[in-house]
């Protein structure tokens, strides 16, 4: 039988308010490790939420460019990772799935809601040698995808895992 405990704490997705969570801990981490940061990584991540995964790209990053839709979440997430003093992390109020265009390309691009399929608008802001991490699929059945766009542009996919993510509201619900 598999735990869903980690050192004593649930490892499962938890309720942050108007209908959002924050995914378990260990896909926050995967999510993380998956996209291979530098420390020079410029990153683009689609849904701030409460902060959390936010304050951890900040911390192994360059910069964070991060867009929330909730103007509360918005608000709360900005006021939590200011006030734990990052300089790196920039805040947008608004609909995330057209990504953040103004301060592209991005070395990394983290989704944190499922998409009917990649918006175009995120392939194109990812730069080339670029890795995208984005829950794909329908309101029942998704996949977490990787997408690696190489030197000369050319896009692959391939599919980590099978996920369960709130949908991303805009364009590609």
């Amino acid at each position: 039988m598999e735990s869903n405990t980690i050192y004593g704490a649930a490892d499962c997705p938890v309720s942050i308010g108007f209908g959002q969570t924050i995914s378990q801990p260990t896909l926050v981490l995967n999510m993380t490790l998956k996209l291979d940061l530098e420390p020079d990584s410029r990153v683009l991540e689609i849904g701030t939420g409460s902060g959390y995964q936010t304050a951890l790209l900040g911390a192994f990053s360059y910069e964070v460019y991060t867009v929330e839709r909730l103007e509360p979440l918005y608000d709360k997430a900005k006021k939590r990772l200011d006030a734990k003093g990052f300089t790196n992390i920039h805040f947008k109020h608004g609909d995330g799935s057209l990504g953040w265009p103004e301060h592209q390309p991005y070395d990394r691009i983290i989704v944190t809601a499922s998409v009917s399929r990649v918006p175009d608008e995120l392939l194109d802001q990812l730069d080339a040698g670029g890795r995208m991490i984005i829950p794909v699929g329908n309101n029942f059945q998704q996949e977490l995808q990787m997408v690696e766009k190489d030197d000369n542009g050319d896009v692959t996919f391939s599919v980590l895992e099978d996920v369960a993510f709130v949908r991303l509201k805009g364009k590609y619900e």
